[in-house]
């Protein structure tokens, strides 16, 4: 009764997840996680705003204008004569200022050309980080559907293997131990795949959370395709790259030339500025009757402004030195960067010729795998193998299965991780690893078909039909 209990439950879980598939593929999944995750469009934000240094400094350099005007209602009392006098009085001014010297203006200006340079390296590092996202959240589920995939082919097998064991021990040609031990086996079955229909459920949200709906199919990892080796085969053209072209590398190197430049704008405090000033302006005084003229003036004003810093309290001084210090600071990060960037493409590098061999090895697992599967049902049909025998070699070819497809998707990754540590991750890399994707699969369907598998089924189907008709085989003996 338990284990027909975990059945329903699996069974109906399973049905919920059983979407209708359709065409995404990994190309299609990051064009459409473009347009909505959240963190790309913050970094697109950022690139615009910091595109506005430019235009900000640029400002510093050019002349500037401000008017005024003014007017005022007079009231006289002129104590002599007794008289009282009422009249407005009227001005207005129009000011040009042209910077001819302010080298704290000049420095800034050439940092927003670094801070420009800045804001673009960390948007092409944000879409290079949108890439990776997106294919390891692909590939997640991927990865989880074939995980349950292979554990409800392993709960057919193992559930085959107990109706022979049932008909064994009825026949009397086996023990209860093996009944129970295959029932055993069965029950954790069940288990594993509430656990991994769990698992595919939660990586399907992950997926969702950078294109904002649920995936209902997925284009597949195509059997047996073949993973290209990066070039070129030297890990240390990679590590040299990375150091020159990382685009962290290129967002702390702008930082160093910002904060070198900081230093020559604190340092500018001392320095005599000189500005060309341009005034036009106009007034119109007091009333005629209580000058005997009403003043109208219109002047116009031609000058050089000299403006030379004596003594701030020693404000200067301490700036520059803080600002030395925030240089030498980036200088440090630089460094830190480089050596990360380096460590990254090593370790990626690493991971993918590392990750190929390990393909090649868990493929010829696998047949081995299959083989000693194959040898062991026959075995126990002859009565030189038990059934715990045949529940372990079931048990190691689905391990060998799931090892091999978390493998492909692993060394995928880790090379796109690998052209994202030298700065070449582009979208042209996502259509080249979607043209490794075959015909797209519904999440979780009934069963995946075998890996590269190069024995047919071990177990033909036609025994649990012969259980339904109640027609055991004859026992061997």
């Amino acid at each position: 009764m338990k284990t027909k209990t975990l059945s329903a439950i699996a069974l109906a879980v399973g049905t919920l997840l059983a979407l209708p598939a359709s065409a995404e593929d990994l190309l299609a999944v990051f064009r459409e996680a473009r347009g909505y995750d959240a963190a790309f469009g913050a970094a697109k934000s950022t690139l615009n705003a910091g595109r506005e240094k430019r235009p900000q400094g640029l400002a510093l350099l050019l002349p500037t204008v401000n008017a005024n005007a003014s007017t005022a209602w007079n009231e006289v009392q002129n104590n002599t004569t007794g008289k009282d006098f009422n009249f407005n009085t009227h001005s207005w001014q129009v000011q040009l200022t042209q910077p001819i010297f302010r080298w704290q203006n000049i420095v800034q200006f050439q940092q927003s050309d670094f801070q420009v340079m800045q804001a673009e390296a960390q948007f092409a590092n944000a879409t290079q980080d949108l890439i990776l996202r997106v294919s390891q959240a692909y590939f997640d589920v991927l990865s989880a559907q074939d995980n349950l995939d292979f554990v409800r082919a392993q709960k057919r097998a193992i559930s085959e293997q107990l109706a022979q064991a049932k008909r064994n021990f009825e026949v009397g040609t086996a023990t209860i131990t093996d009944t129970n031990e295959a029932q055993a086996r069965f029950d954790l079955t069940i288990a594993q795949e509430i656990a991994a229909i769990n698992d595919l459920e939660v990586r399907r949200r992950a997926l969702q959370l950078v294109i904002g709906r649920l995936p209902e199919g997925l284009a597949a990892l195509r059997p047996g395709v073949l993973i290209e080796v990066p070039g070129p085969t030297a890990m240390d053209a990679w590590m040299q790259a990375a150091e020159a072209q990382n685009y962290n590398v290129r967002v702390q190197e702008a930082a160093w030339e910002i904060a070198k430049k900081e230093v020559e704008r604190q340092r500018a405090g001392h320095y005599p500025t000189l500005d060309g000033v341009v005034t036009a302006q106009n007034s119109i005084g007091a009333n005629a009757q209580l000058t005997g003229t009403r003043n109208n003036f219109d002047q116009q004003i031609y000058g050089l402004q000299l403006n030379l810093p004596i003594y701030a309290g020693g404000a200067v001084l301490s700036r520059t030195r803080e600002a030395a210090s925030l240089a030498e600071k980036a200088r440090q990060d630089l460094e830190n960067a480089k050596r990360t960037a380096n460590l990254d493409a090593s370790r990626s590098f690493l991971s993918v010729t590392n990750g190929l061999a390990q393909v090649k090895a868990l493929e010829q697992a696998l047949a081995s795998s299959e083989t000693s599967l194959q040898s062991n049902k026959v075995g126990y049909e002859v009565g030189v193998r038990i059934n715990i025998d045949v529940l372990n070699a079931e048990q190691q070819v689905t391990s060998t299965r799931r090892d091999l497809s978390k493998a492909r998707y692993d060394t995928i990754m880790n090379g796109m991780r690998l052209k994202a540590a030298i700065g070449a991750l582009s979208e042209e890399d996502v259509e080249r690893v979607n043209r490794l994707l075959g015909p797209e699969q519904s999440l979780a369907p009934e069963v995946l078909p075998p890996v590269q598998a190069p024995t047919p089924p071990a177990q033909p189907p036609a025994k649990p039909q012969a259980q339904s008709n109640g027609k055991p085989p004859p026992a061997k003996k």
